[in-house]
């Protein structure tokens, strides 16, 4: 294994943001809930490791809290924020709660070393988001950097290897928190930068070879880059034991599943099979308009044609390799720490209790543009590479409210059209991904002189790294104007057409 670093989850909305900073800078992490046992920590023998921030208070009584043997273990220790103030608390600092302070602050830097070394003389900018703070070092901690309202900003231990910052950084508005970052991981941590994507192929593969073993494998193939590079890592793998299953559900964008088929064959030359249950899917959603009803139903539908596909194509496949990502675990369960559920995705949360399948994941602790950069190591083909991504449950939570064929067949071809116009603008590279929404309205509108009751038609788009933050993209006006003129006149059923401005947070990409 190469040197790893264990972030433990504390609840905080950057924790994830903390994790690709470490990967950024090539070392390998994960992310864990607090209540992993010390035994446990052990044996994982991480390099180093860091304590999310969190909503909660140190005074509260069910907070998630620190076994004190952490600090004891020799292993280098960054408390970020509530991470700072556990280990305050622990060592017999002083943090006082309800002073809340969130936005940008100037950082005064005591010592140009350790953890802010290369910072040298003047300030710099950092962000704070939090109710609590540290108001007094522990005994035999130094502090390190303050702010005008924070007397201790930072701080580390004397003789020890454990360091806090009261701010965050891991966030983009922390400008210099790469540097802060890098110089935990290889400065205090003493990491080796050695966790690329080819490691990462590498090692998944051996881990699938071990877990497969020779038994067959089913993977569910969307066409999407998750469902693709996870099935070249498993055919690199086993080889003939897989087999892949694109499944034509009813709900997909117009010509997907010509186009699925033609790609694989054409370019991986793997063995897939397309079952069409495009009637069963529709029936087993009809008239459900909850979103989460609709994920779950939907997930469990999976698992019952891919068992069938099972029987009749895969000699009985003990395994079913799925693209799940780590957004989409992040997303679906608290399965880290104390976060919220977000959304059910109908791979993770979605998935039905009698599984007959043994799960094969290996890209579940990745986020988007690592996944890209894997399949770039496998070889494949830019085709899929760059491919926008398209949920596992299709159109269905494109559909907003219920699903019926009428309204498939009217959101299939406003996205069409969206699509087709973004590609003919040179944009389709530029923007992470793309869609059309049907809303559960109609309005009112005039066309050829006679009133129309019709269709509503929101457009997203926005850009992204990794799926976890996302901005909603600038298009020119013209543009705009240009496919609200089209989907109006060339899709029957649409009088009005609205762009989605909201960025994520608070939105989320998907509409449902």
């Amino acid at each position: 294994m190469p040197d790893r670093v264990l972030v433990l989850d504390y609840g905080s909305q950057f924790t994830q943001l903390i994790a690709r900073r470490i990967r950024e800078a090539h070392v390998y992490c994960e992310i864990h809930p607090p209540t992993r046992s010390i035994d446990w920590v052990r044996r994982w023998a991480p390099k180093g490791i860091v304590l999310s921030g969190g909503p909660s208070s140190v005074y509260e009584e069910e907070g998630p809290g620190l076994d004190p043997a952490v600090l004891r273990l020799g292993v280098p220790v960054l408390g970020i924020c509530y991470g700072m103030q556990l280990i305050a608390r622990s060592e017999g600092g002083v943090v006082v709660p309800g002073k809340r302070e969130y936005g940008r602050a100037r950082l005064r830097v005591h010592e140009a070393d350790a953890l802010f070394a290369g910072f040298g003389e003047g300030d710099a900018v950092v962000w704070c988001s939090h109710g609590d703070h540290v108001d007094e070092a522990p005994p035999g901690f130094v502090a390190t950097a303050s702010t005008a309202d924070l007397p201790v900003a930072a701080f580390r231990a004397e003789g020890r290897p454990i360091h806090g910052v009261q701010f965050h950084p891991e966030v983009a508005h922390t400008p210099r928190g790469g540097e802060i970052v890098a110089n935990f991981l290889f400065g205090i941590c003493g990491c080796a930068p050695g966790w690329t994507s080819s490691t990462f192929v590498t090692d998944a593969v051996a881990r699938i070879s071990e877990q497969v073993g020779d038994e067959q494998v089913l993977c569910g193939l969307s066409g999407g880059v998750d469902s693709s590079v996870a099935a070249a890592l498993v055919q690199k793998a086993v080889g003939d034991q897989l087999l892949c299953v694109f499944v034509d559900t009813g709900m997909m964008r117009r010509n997907e599943r010509r186009d699925v088929e033609q790609m694989f064959r054409d370019h991986m030359g793997i063995r897939l099979v397309v079952v069409d249950a495009s009637a069963e899917f529709l029936s087993k959603i009809a008239n459900i308009a909850e979103p989460e009803h609709k994920r779950k139903v939907i997930g469990e539908t999976f698992i019952r044609v891919f068992e069938r596909a099972a029987r009749e194509f895969g000699g009985n496949a003990r395994f079913l390799v799925q693209g799940t990502l780590y957004p989409d675990v992040i997303e679906s369960l608290p399965v880290r720490g104390p976060s919220a559920t977000i959304k059910t995705h109908h791979n993770v949360g979605g998935l039905p209790d009698d599984i007959s399948f043994e799960l094969v994941e290996p890209l579940r602790e990745l986020f988007k543009d690592e996944v890209r950069e894997a399949g770039r190591a496998l070889g494949l083909h830019e085709d899929f590479i760059r491919r926008h991504p398209f949920p596992g449950p299709g159109l269905a939570i494109r559909v907003l409210g219920a699903v019926t064929e009428d309204r498939l067949r009217v959101l299939r071809h406003a996205d069409a059209i969206y699509l087709e116009e973004i590609r003919a603008a040179g944009l389709y590279d530029e923007i992470w991904q793309a869609f059309a929404v049907l809303l559960p309205v109609r309005s009112v509108g005039v066309m050829g002189d006679a009133r129309t009751y019709e269709n509503v038609v929101a457009l997203r788009a926005v850009n992204s790294r990794d799926g976890m933050t996302a901005d909603w993209y600038p298009f020119d006006p013209a543009f705009l104007a240009r496919v609200s003129t089209r989907l109006i006149n060339e899709v029957k059923g649409v009088n009005r057409v609205a762009y989605d401005i909201s960025s994520k947070p608070p939105a989320t990409i998907e509409w449902e």
